[in-house]
């Protein structure tokens, strides 16, 4: 029986205060488990740390990287860790979409009058986005006084909307990538695929690699919008960006557009979702 996602009754403030009650059961339940949050935190935190330090040879090795100093790169890769951090908090129940599919649990979403993508990212929360989310703050806090870059309000605004706007934009990758498991019922492969793609090359400024990539990290997959191109602006670095200015003080703004046209492409494949009967 092929079943369809239909708009369910209730307002706005009704489905945020369900969202809410999910999301908070979601977090106390993980919580139950004191020694494993804390070692699942410590974990991701040294593990995304660990890539860093990579990093640092290298450029210390060579004093910098494409034109980019430590500091420089730091601040890149603190921007990038700390978007991916708050990804994973908010949509990685999307590594799970295959078994909830499979299982027959999309059924039970179907039933509730919230919208199924909203039960989906409130299904469980992955503990080691702490460390994740830990790790960039620290990156950037210390980068930021180091960077040669003159700050305003404006630029600590512009930071922090950049931060979501790449969590937007892995959201939305994925988000499209798991709305084919609705006719292919297995697509991990493809999205761990694009998620070592971003973790990868995300954390270099594109321009150290050769002009095909770069490219393809541009407008192929957007890895570049999510940390490369708005630390670009913040440290006044656009003139060696193979895009305009403008477009790179509007990545944010991709996010956001990026994320709606995810939302659409869930519930267009959808309509392709068959019950298991379990």
């Amino acid at each position: 029986m092929t079943r369809q996602e239909t708009p369910q009754p209730g307002g706005f403030v009704v489905k945020l205060q369900c969202l809410g009650a999910l999301a908070s059961a979601a977090i106390r339940a993980e919580f139950q488990y004191r020694a494993n949050v804390v070692s699942s935190a410590i974990g991701g935190f040294i593990y995304q740390l660990t890539g860093f330090v990579t990093i640092w040879i290298i450029v210390a090795k060579f004093s910098e990287l494409g034109g980019w100093t430590l500091a420089d790169i730091t601040f890149l890769y603190g921007m990038r860790l700390a978007s991916h951090g708050v990804f994973y908090a908010c949509f990685s129940q999307m590594f799970e979409i295959d078994r909830v599919l499979v299982t027959g649990e999309y059924d039970r979403f179907l039933l509730r009058p919230m919208p199924t993508l909203a039960q989906l990212f409130t299904r469980k929360l992955r503990i080691n986005c702490l460390g994740d989310l830990a790790g960039g703050a620290l990156l950037l806090i210390v980068a930021t006084m180091h960077v040669d870059a003159a700050w305003t309000a404006g630029k600590v605004v512009f930071l922090v909307l950049a931060v979501l706007g790449g969590a937007m934009i892995e959201g939305a990758v994925q988000i499209i990538l798991g709305s084919l498991s609705f006719r292919f019922l297995n697509t991990l492969a493809i999205r761990m695929t694009g998620n070592e793609i971003f973790n990868l090359y995300g954390n270099y400024p594109t321009k150290i690699f050769p002009t095909l990539v770069e490219y393809l990290l541009t407008f192929a997959l957007p890895v570049a919008f999510v940390a490369y191109l708005p630390a670009s602006a913040i440290l006044d670095r656009t003139e060696d960006l193979i895009v305009a200015p403008w477009i790179a003080w509007g990545a944010p703004a991709l996010g956001v557009v990026l994320f709606a046209l995810a939302v659409h492409v869930w519930r267009w494949q959808g309509r392709n979702y068959q019950s298991s009967g379990t």
